[in-house]
This record gives structure tokens, sequence and C-alpha cells, in this order.
């Protein structure tokens, strides 16, 4: 059975991506405020892309989990597996 280590992710990755998602955030909030349209079509805009972040934060989650959920299912199969061979090989 193979054991399955979860690798952390460093500290200069998640600096970068919370400067990443800032610097978009900004950068998003920056086109809207600017754009040469009505109002309506800026908070338009701007709903879009906050449901866009939304969308994209709760489907990682989602394949995170789902991940997660599949290989606690595979360590079961593994153990009850194993655990069978044991009860097998000891009985005979």
């Amino acid at each position: 059975m193979t054991d399955y280590i979860p690798q952390k992710a460093t500290a200069a990755f998640n600096f970068f991506n919370y400067i990443n998602f800032g610097v978009s955030a900004v950068m998003m909030a920056g086109g809207i405020y600017f754009l040469e349209a009505s109002f309506a079509a800026k908070g338009f805009y701007a709903m879009a892309a906050l449901m866009l972040v939304s969308a994209t934060v709760s489907i990682t989650k989602s394949f995170r989990d789902s991940e997660e959920t599949q290989r606690l299912h595979n360590k079961l199969d593994e153990a009850r597996t194993e655990r069978i061979l044991m009860e097998a090989t000891t009985n005979n």
C-alpha cells in the first residue's frame, strides 16, 4: 500500500496567487470604472465579474473535494482488501 503524502504549496506560490488575484481584481474594477457605458451596463459587468470569481472558487473547491473523496475511497478499498487477505492467510 502506498501512502499519499500531499505536498504543501510554498509561501512564494501562495504570495504569487494573492498578488495575481489582487492585480486582476484591480484591473477589472478599473476597466469597468473607466468604461464608457451607462451605470447599468457597468453594474452588469461588475456583477458578472464577481459571479465569475465566485464560480471559479466553487468549481475549484468541487474538484478538490471530489479528488479527496476519491483518495479516501481508494484508501478504504485498499484497507478492506488487506483485511480480507490477512483473514484468508490466517485461516489457512
